[in-house]
């Protein structure tokens, strides 16, 4: 039975897309199969994974109305063992379309829950909001990945993001589990970098994951030939970090 893990943060910037893509791509190569869930109207999961977002007929903003079944919207991907269920252009008014809808945070939940016989993971890139999309992918999932920069207001509104994670618990989602704090774009040389680090393993210690994500040239870079940094680049040390966070999950999951 596979596990549904969404990568939320509603700041921008902090990593979820480069998490989601790179994540996917490295559990890929450790022969886990994976299905990557672009819930983020920017759609950049998508062209990161060598799809182009204008071709795509059927995606996540069909299966969120439910006119298309989560079979119809899976697209193969260029990263061995990993499949994406692309964004569609008009996921962007995919919030609006939802609200008078009956039990709209379970829209995704209802599409995608028979596919956990199918994949040992997967993965929902999520929008840089707490609004309707991403409570969609909370109440869908088993646990969540929050990515934090080594930067000044990194801590800035992770309170509002745990409170939000406490209401899915208690109204839509009692299993949800935080599955760990990821720290990204991580400089050695920054004294700043060091100090967020220091503060955020004191305060949340073991729910903090032991890897951290350093900053590299080649993660900025794979996006843009649509691949991930598995794929662009191998022995980067953006996919050394990567490999050894999806073998931190595997473990923790054994």
């Amino acid at each position: 039975m596979g596990k549904i893990i969404a990568i939320a943060n509603q700041k921008g910037g902090v990593g979820k897309t480069t998490t989601s893509v790179n994540l996917a791509a490295s559990l890929g190569v450790l022969e886990k199969k994976v299905l990557l869930i672009d819930a983020d109207p920017q759609a950049n999961a998508t062209s990161g994974l060598g799809i182009d977002v204008e071709s795509v007929v059927t995606g996540s903003y069909q299966l969120l109305e439910h006119t298309a079944s989560a079979e119809d919207c899976i697209v193969a991907t260029n990263s061995p063992n990993v499949d994406i269920i692309p964004a569609h252009i008009d996921l962007v008014a995919i919030e609006i379309e939802l609200v008078d809808k009956d039990e709209r945070e379970y829209m995704l939940k209802n599409a995608v829950l028979h596919l956990k016989s199918s994949y040992d993971y997967i993965l929902i890139d999520c929008a840089p909001s707490l609004g309707l999309l991403t409570l969609n992918a909370l109440t869908a999932s088993d646990a969540v990945i929050i990515p934090i920069q080594c930067e000044y207001f990194a801590l800035e509104g992770l309170g509002k993001l745990l409170n939000t994670v406490k209401s899915v618990q208690k109204i839509h989602n009692k299993e949800l589990d935080i599955e760990g704090m990821l720290l990204t774009m991580y400089d050695q040389r920054l004294r700043l970098s060091n100090q967020v680090v220091e503060e955020v393993q004191k305060h949340f210690s073991n729910m903090v994951f032991e890897t951290i994500i350093q900053r590299n040239v080649r993660l900025g870079e794979a996006p843009s030939y649509g691949e991930s940094i598995i794929k662009y680049d191998v022995s980067s040390k953006g996919a050394s970090n990567y490999l050894s966070l999806a073998k931190e999950i595997i473990n923790k999951n054994a």
